[in-house]
Formats: C-alpha cells, sequence, structure tokens
C-alpha cells in the first residue's frame, strides 16, 4: 500500500509539498489502513452487541461503535485525497479520529472481559488513535 501511496503522491499534478514523499505516504498508507480497519471493527463490534442478550446495557458501547465507525471511514477517505490544500480540514479530521477511536476504545474497555468483541474492537481503535497521533505529528 506504501508504495503506491508513494507513487500517487509523485503523479498527483498538484505536488504535495512534502520533502520526504515516502515517510509521508508511510504514516498515511498507516493510518488510511488503521481507520478503514477500525470502521470495520467498530461496525461488526455493535453488530455483535446488538446480538448480545442484554443489548440494553450496551446501548452506549453500540452508540460509540457506530459513531466511530462513520468518523473513521471518513477520516480514510479524506486522507486518500490530496487535491488542493485541506491541512486544516485534514488536521481536524484526524483530531476527531482519534478522539472518537479513544471514547470507543474507552467504552469497549469496559466490557472486553465479557464480551471478546469489545476486545478486539478496542484494540482496532487503539491501533487508529495511535496511527492518527503519529500522522498528525508528522505534519506538524
Amino acid at each position: 500500500m506504501t508504495q503506491h501511496i508513494t507513487a500517487m503522491l509523485n503523479a498527483h499534478p498538484g505536488g504535495t509539498g512534502a520533502e520526504d514523499k515516502e515517510k509521508l505516504a508511510a504514516c498515511i498508507a498507516a493510518c488510511i489502513a488503521a481507520c478503514f480497519e477500525c470502521a470495520q471493527t467498530c461496525t461488526a463490534c455493535a453488530d455483535s452487541c446488538l446480538a448480545e442478550e442484554k443489548v440494553a446495557d450496551l446501548a452506549r458501547c453500540i452508540r460509540t461503535d457506530l459513531d466511530c465507525a462513520d468518523i473513521c471511514a471518513v477520516t480514510g477517505a479524506v486522507l486518500t485525497r490530496q487535491t488542493g490544500d485541506s491541512s486544516a480540514i485534514v488536521r481536524s479530521m484526524l483530531e476527531a479520529c482519534r478522539t472518537a477511536s479513544a471514547a470507543c476504545a474507552a467504552e469497549c474497555e469496559k466490557h472486553a472481559q465479557m464480551h471478546e468483541h469489545c476486545r478486539i474492537c478496542a484494540e482496532a481503535c487503539r491501533r487508529c488513535e495511535d496511527a492518527c497521533t503519529v500522522l498528525l505529528e508528522s505534519l506538524t
């Protein structure tokens, strides 16, 4: 994936302004992958929560999962686009994604001992949170 992103950065007519495109591509690739993995995992976790016997006890978890899934999916899509200077938007999306991932991880961690799907989701959310942090730091 990194090689493909580097090629796209190099091929983009507008350029990126980045001096080390390979390092930027690696950060972007890792973050895009983490965002989409988190979105899928959160959606699956919400679905699993809905199948649990005490679904009412998991209402907050389901809501957090779905919010996180939506934010991560949109962040992954925004990171894919390079046209124009949208650095303020990208930073805002990364901050929102990091915040949503952290909140979802914290909520799922509350249920991780009882529900394996929540443990798996919390781990994916933490990976996404970390990837967003690394990309944000590389953009500074």
